[in-house]
């Protein structure tokens, strides 16, 4: 279990990772949820409650989810429904997951419509990506029940899945991680749809280079994930300094 210190900092971290996202107009209003797992068999998470906008989440506002217990409804300050199912899932089937951040934003959510949503390395960012995603396109409905079960097996040892007709998941061990990969899948996403838009034929990476690219990413000689975190935090500590309380 973490400390109250760590549950705190997760809870700030995520407030963040909110904020930023309603900012970079990656969310939907009061839809979607980003949680965070405080025990060490993904029981119990904080996770944003139903009905609260991105842009205005506190650390505060988030609600501990307990798999074990009887969840309070929405009306009454509990989570999503699809929030519950989805995350409860992912935390339950996927301890590693600590953070689980969701999102259906414009070309991540239009690349998961097309007959192949691969992720074509034409690009350092879209390089980053290559044979890291986990890819499910049988989309079966909101993510509630049977649904979100099958959504949590996809993961397998990766830490993205681009979920068919959906959005797609990101996890990490800290919010840093999971909100930096889905930040660069959205660029990545962008990237490729816009090519596609070209009408031109795509230059596709080598597996070499395409290879060697996304081992440089994962490898860096710097916390860049850490890195840019602390600057939203730093930013929103200036301009919208409410989000830690």
């Amino acid at each position: 279990m973490m400390t109250d210190s760590e549950i705190q900092t997760a809870r700030e971290d995520l407030a963040a990772a909110f904020r930023w996202s309603a900012r970079l107009n990656m969310h939907e209003a009061v839809s979607n949820h980003f949680s965070f797992a405080i025990n060490d068999d993904g029981t119990q998470f904080l996770v944003n409650p139903a009905g609260i906008h991105f842009s205005r989440v506190k650390a505060s506002d988030l609600v501990v989810v307990d798999l074990d217990q009887s969840l309070p409804a929405p009306a009454q300050g509990g989570p999503d429904p699809t929030a519950a199912a989805i995350h409860g899932a992912m935390h339950r089937n996927n301890p590693q997951a600590r953070c689980v951040i969701h999102l259906h934003p414009k070309y991540v959510t239009a690349l998961s419509t097309l007959e192949n949503p691969t992720i074509l390395p034409i690009d350092q960012n879209t390089a980053r990506f290559y044979n890291r995603v986990s890819y499910d396109i049988d989309f079966g409905g909101m993510g509630l029940g049977d649904e979100a079960e099958r959504l949590s097996a996809q993961l397998g040892n990766r830490s993205i899945v681009l979920m068919g007709a959906h959005g797609a998941m990101t996890v990490g061990q800290r919010v840093a991680d999971a909100f930096d990969d889905f930040y660069y899948l959205e660029r990545a996403a962008e990237t490729l749809m816009t090519a596609y838009a070209s009408g031109q034929k795509l230059r596709v990476l080598s597996h070499d280079v395409a290879e060697t690219t996304a081992q440089q990413w994962a490898e860096y000689g710097f916390d860049l994930r850490g890195a840019h975190l602390s600057e939203i935090k730093s930013i929103l500590d200036v301009e919208e300094p409410e989000f830690r309380h």
